[in-house]
């Protein structure tokens, strides 16, 4: 099997009917890693020994019968946000240098049961703070399409190493965007489900209320086996929903029969002045193939999505401010060296551990929680929350599932607004809503800008309501082949 551009489920077959050995598969994907992630900087460790284990005891299962799960043999990048038991963890950032955590996440747990086969941790912005992957303490990751543009972000580690087949499918995290933005700047599918139907168990905190855990893949149907795999409700995490997973494999392979009886909400807000043209009609053409597909399209309104953008940078840096206040040098990650004094050791430690990004939102985390300042803010940006979340529950009585661009524009320029913060955070303001509302949403390739830059389709479902997201996801990719193109290789 030609390992470039095949889905995780082609592959995950074949390992289980024992037409191909799971360490063949492997081999092939470290082989590419080798060969082409010097140029892209997907990875940030890989973990070759690992994977060889692992791969071999998922043919050792075939070989004597035993079922060695849905996943077998996949082989999976995973976000360095997430835990991995003996494999360091980092962020991506200096403060998190050499620390080697003790326990597994749930996700990377679950995937492992399910037969999924580590490659290793892929790159992103630190502790999941951009959009573009550029603020990464390491190195920046590049765009597969176009090495001269970003991948997204903050998981663009995780959707650039999908797109050029460094591996079959990816974790990511999604806090105001970041799974569906950087699936939708790489042309790949990324999923980020409900807040809670994935348990956030050992996901280093960015924004507590915010993040979202999920899968990238090639196709839709590998995006919903993944999810099926990752989800469920989880004692470790005391948010997570304790409801029974959806056959999202089978809602994603349902679409394939058409949207008859569907209604697909379309809203005005997200169609405004800023949105770029090619943007602007590559998504109007997948909503009018999803009309053909039998979908009914209906006019919405999410007034306060104006708020939108503002609402989430003062929630995620104000948990920010809170959560990153852990790192200080003394009991994980970088202390600095002979400090005068305990506040010297704070100081310091936190000045060379964190970069700039970090540091911005801490100060604003901290500026909106002041006494005298919280109401004023934080509080205010509840409300806005409550209002936006009330929006999406208005629009959902008179339709099945809200259909919009993902990002308002294609893969820009490295550095091209790296220098001005406010236009980096507008980047997200497509997506950041059905976060602060805490439905699911789903990015897909729905086209190409006249360059050759991918575009998305973003479909937005009710709470829980993962299986429409597939279901219209399902439907728009069995008739187009955007899915199926692949970039051109990365030369090393």
């Amino acid at each position: 099997m030609e390992v470039r551009g095949a889905p995780a489920l082609a592959i995950a077959d074949a390992v289980r009917a024992g037409k191909l050995r799971a360490r063949d598969v492997i081999e092939q994907f470290l082989d590419r890693v080798a060969r082409l992630d010097g140029a892209l900087g997907c990875y940030l460790l890989v973990d070759g020994n690992g994977a060889r284990k692992r791969a071999d005891a998922i043919d050792a299962a075939v070989k004597g019968g035993r079922d060695p799960g849905p996943l077998a043999g996949v082989p999976l990048g995973i976000k360095d946000i997430f835990c991995t038991k003996g494999i360091e963890t980092t962020c991506a950032s200096k403060i998190l240098r050499r620390f080697v955590p003790p326990y597994e996440s749930t996700v990377t747990a679950r995937l492992g049961a399910a037969g999924a086969v580590t490659l290793g941790k892929l790159n992103m912005d630190e502790f999941a703070m951009g959009s573009s992957t550029e603020n990464s303490a390491v190195k920046p990751t590049r765009n597969p399409w176009s090495p001269a543009h970003v991948p997204g972000g903050s998981s663009g580690g995780s959707a650039a190493a999908v797109a050029a087949s460094l591996c079959a499918g990816a974790t990511g995290t999604d806090t105001g965007g970041s799974i569906r933005q950087p699936a939708s700047l790489c042309g790949i599918v990324g999923m980020k489900p409900t807040y809670g139907r994935v348990s956030r168990y050992g996901v280093v905190a960015f924004a507590s209320s915010l993040d979202h855990p999920g899968p990238f893949g090639r196709t839709v149907e590998d995006a919903a086996a993944l999810l099926e795999v990752m989800a469920g409700v989880d004692p470790l995490d005391a948010t997570s929903i304790p409801a029974p997973v959806g056959a999202y494999r089978q809602a994603a392979r349902a679409g394939r029969e058409g949207l008859k009886g569907v209604r697909l909400g379309l809203p005005a807000e997200y169609f405004q002045p800023g949105l770029d043209p090619e943007v602007e009609a590559a998504v109007r053409a997948a909503i009018d193939e999803l009309a053909k597909a039998g979908a009914t399209v209906v006019p919405v309104s999410l007034p306060h999505t104006k708020y939108a953008i503002a609402t989430y940078y003062l929630i995620c840096t104000a948990e920010a401010s809170s959560n990153l206040a852990r790192y200080d040098g003394v009991k994980y990650g970088h202390r600095a060296a002979d400090p005068r004094s305990l506040e010297e050791m704070y100081t310091r430690t936190r000045g060379e551990g964190f970069g700039d990004e970090p540091k911005r939102r801490i100060m604003l985390g901290a500026y909106v929680l002041r006494a005298g300042y919280y109401e004023a803010y934080y509080g205010k940006a509840l409300r806005a929350r409550r209002k936006i979340a009330d929006d999406f529950a208005a629009a959902f009585t008179t339709c099945d599932a809200i259909v919009t661009p993902t990002s308002p524009v294609p893969a820009f320029k490295f550095g091209e607004r790296a220098s001005d913060p406010l236009q980096m955070y507008l980047a997200d303001i497509l997506t950041v809503a059905p976060n602060l509302a805490g439905v699911p949403a789903i990015s897909q390739p729905c086209g190409f800008t006249k360059a050759g830059l991918p575009i998305g389709l973003q479909t937005i479902g009710p709470a829980l309501g993962e299986e429409i997201c597939f279901r219209v996801a399902g439907a728009f990719e069995s008739r187009t082949d955007w899915h199926k193109q692949t970039p051109p290789e990365a030369v090393s």
